[in-house]
């Protein structure tokens, strides 16, 4: 199993529809401000966090249950950052709509500029073939408030590619979270 590279992410994106809106080099500046920079890097695809969030709250006393999970458990919010509170995490939805190929598994791995900071970002892979926006969970490991940044990058995808196709791919499963939009919590 082998990284792909940049030229080997652009073409993809363009002739494959795998990344939507796509951005085929580094965006570090927007309107004159620096950001935490998003689009295609050597060997990944630092993906951006959308402005829908959905923050862990307690006020509920609901108990976590990922079989009967109470949608209670969070406060939906829209906004160009997102404070999540200390020790607890909030789940977001990159900007990005992606389409893995059948014989490629996508790994994410946080940004630096986040960990540095305590806040730790957790993607299970990409399965071939799953394609929709990706569901992200931060969990804010601070005894502090921490800050999130919409349409900023959060994140890198690491395409890799296998030895050989797949015989079962996650669309031939019809997985749960097949063509999922918007951000998705637990499903049974």
């Amino acid at each position: 199993m082998g990284i792909k590279a940049d030229r080997w992410i652009r073409r993809m994106a363009e002739e494959k529809d795998m990344i939507s809106p796509f951005e085929p080099g580094q965006v570090r500046e927007v309107a004159g401000s620096r950001i935490v920079s998003y689009g295609t890097s050597s060997y990944g695809y630092d993906v951006r966090c959308a402005n829908e969030f959905k923050i862990f709250t307690n006020i509920n006393s609901s108990i976590v249950d990922p079989k009967d999970f109470d949608d209670g458990s969070f406060v939906d919010v829209q906004s160009d950052v997102c404070i999540i509170p200390p020790n607890s995490f909030a789940l977001a939805r990159t900007v990005e709509y992606f389409k893995i190929p059948r014989d490629v598994l996508t790994i994410c791995l946080g940004k630096s500029t986040y960990a540095r900071c305590g806040i730790i970002v957790n993607v299970t892979p990409l399965e071939p073939e799953w394609e929709g926006h990706v569901t992200l969970e931060f969990s804010n490991t601070t005894p502090l408030p921490a800050k999130i940044y919409a349409n900023e990058g959060v994140a890198q995808m690491l395409f890799l590619q296998g030895s050989e196709v797949c015989e079962t791919s996650y669309k031939d499963r019809d997985g749960k979270y097949q063509g999922q939009t918007g951000v998705v919590v637990p499903r049974t």
